[in-house]
C-alpha cells in the first residue's frame, strides 16, 4: 500500500498530538501522586529502591537461604526489582478511568492515553531504581558487573512487556466489574512468592520446576539473572513461551480496551 505525502503528514501530526497528550497526562500524574513537597517526583524511583533495599537488608540479617551461592544483594536486586514491573503496573491501571473521566471531554484524550501515562511512570520508576541500585551495588563491591548487559536489558523489556499487557487487560476489565480490583490484590500477593523473585528454578524439585514455569514472569527473572550471573548457576527459561503469552495478553487487552473506550461516558 502506497502512503501519500498528505497521509504521512496526517500520521505524523496525530503522533505529535498523541505524544503531547501523554506528556501532559504524565506531568499531571506526577503532581497528583507526589506533589511538590519534600523530594517530590523523586519518590518515583526512591520508593521502589527502598523496597528492594529493605528486602536485601532483611534477607542479609536473617541469612536467608535461597538455593544458590549468589550473594543476597544480587539475588534481591534481580528478583524484587523485576517484581515491581509486573505487580505495580496493573495496580496503577485498575481504577484509573473513573478519576479521569472529566478529561475525556477533550477529544484528544483517550483511555489508552491515561493508561499509557501511568504505565510509563511505573516502568520508568522501576527501571531507574534497578539501574541506580545496580550501579551502587557494583560500586561498593556487593555484586559483580553483569556478564551480559544486553541479556539483562532483554529480560527487563520482556518483563515490562508482560506488565504492560497484564495492566491494560486488568485496567479494562476493572471498568466493567469491581471484582477485578478486589481479586487482583490477593492474587498479586499469592503470585509474589511464585514469581521467581525468591528462588532459583534449578533449586526446586523437577516436578515443581515444570509447574512454576507456567508463570511467564519466572522466565524473565531467570533470563535476567543469567545475564548477571550466567556462569554461576543453571537458568531455566523459554522466552518463546513468554512471548506467546505476552502477545495473547496484549491482543485480548487491546480488544477489551477498544470495547471499554466505546462505552465510557465522560462526566
Amino acid at each position: 500500500m502506497i502512503v501519500g505525502n498528505g497521509d504521512l503528514r496526517q500520521v505524523l501530526r496525530s503522533s505529535a498530538i498523541e505524544g503531547r497528550v501523554i506528556h501532559a497526562l504524565l506531568l499531571r500524574e506526577i503532581l497528583t501522586r507526589f506533589g511538590r513537597h519534600n523530594i517530590g517526583f523523586l519518590w518515583l524511583f526512591v520508593e521502589p529502591m527502598l523496597f528492594t533495599l529493605g528486602i536485601t537488608a532483611l534477607w542479609s540479617l536473617t541469612r536467608s537461604v535461597h538455593g544458590s551461592n549468589l550473594p543476597i544483594a544480587a539475588f534481591a536486586l534481580t528478583g524484587y526489582s523485576a517484581v515491581l514491573l509486573w505487580r505495580n503496573m496493573p495496580m496503577r491501571c485498575i481504577g484509573a478511568i473513573e478519576p479521569n473521566l472529566s478529561l475525556m471531554y477533550h477529544r484528544n484524550v483517550r483511555i489508552a492515553d491515561i493508561f499509557a501515562a501511568r504505565l510509563v511512570l511505573e516502568a520508568g520508576g522501576a527501571t531507574i531504581s534497578f539501574v541506580v541500585l545496580s550501579i551502587t551495588f557494583i560500586a561498593v563491591g556487593l555484586i559483580d558487573p553483569p556478564e551480559n548487559v544486553l541479556q539483562v536489558v532483554g529480560g527487563w523489556l520482556m518483563m515490562a512487556w508482560f506488565g504492560v499487557s497484564l495492566a491494560l487487560l486488568l485496567g479494562s476489565l476493572a471498568q466493567e466489574s469491581e471484582l477485578v480490583e478486589k481479586l487482583w490484590h490477593p492474587a498479586a500477593y499469592l503470585l509474589f512468592p511464585l514469581s521467581g523473585s525468591g528462588f532459583l528454578v534449578d533449586a526446586l524439585p523437577t516436578a515443581a520446576q515444570h509447574y512454576v514455569l507456567y508463570l511467564p514472569m519466572v522466565h524473565a527473572v531467570e533470563y535476567i539473572r543469567e545475564g548477571y550471573f550466567g556462569s554461576r548457576f543453571q537458568a531455566h527459561y523459554d522466552l518463546g513461551y513468554m512471548a506467546v503469552v505476552n502477545i495473547a495478553l496484549l491482543f485480548v487487552a487491546a480488544a477489551k480496551l477498544r470495547k471499554v473506550s466505546r462505552e465510557v461516558v465522560p462526566e
